[in-house]
């Protein structure tokens, strides 16, 4: 059973937003959803920094009738994150770049807050 660390908030909050997909220039085939501000703001609020690394944050999303653990990662460019779409997610919800995603994202809880 792990109980959580009493200075670490838990993280419970889904961000629902819709976003367009697009596809990245380089080589393999990479697709990504650009978090909307709001819910780029939102998920800062929702998450401390973790320390040490490049801000990636682990969440859960879903997107049709799909749902994965993966990440988010920071894009300068926008002052966002940016969401990988898999192929799999795309060919299973009939994706093509420039559709609208409707994304449901959940931040998962830092790995090292629960003791045993």
């Amino acid at each position: 059973m792990s109980v959580w660390a009493a200075s670490v908030p838990k993280v419970s909050s889904d961000l629902r937003f819709a976003a367009p997909l697009w596809a990245d220039d380089g080589e393999g085939g990479w697709h990504f959803v650009t978090l909307p501000a709001e819910a780029a703001d939102e998920l800062r609020n929702l998450v401390p920094p973790r320390g040490p690394g490049f801000g990636s944050i682990r969440v859960t999303v879903t997107v049709g009738d799909s749902t994965w653990d993966t990440s988010v990662f920071p894009d300068k460019a926008t002052d966002s994150f940016v969401l990988p779409v898999k192929k799999a997610v795309r060919q299973s919800n009939r994706l093509e770049p420039g559709d609208t995603v409707q994304v449901q994202l959940r931040p998962q809880p830092p790995s090292d807050t629960a003791i045993s």
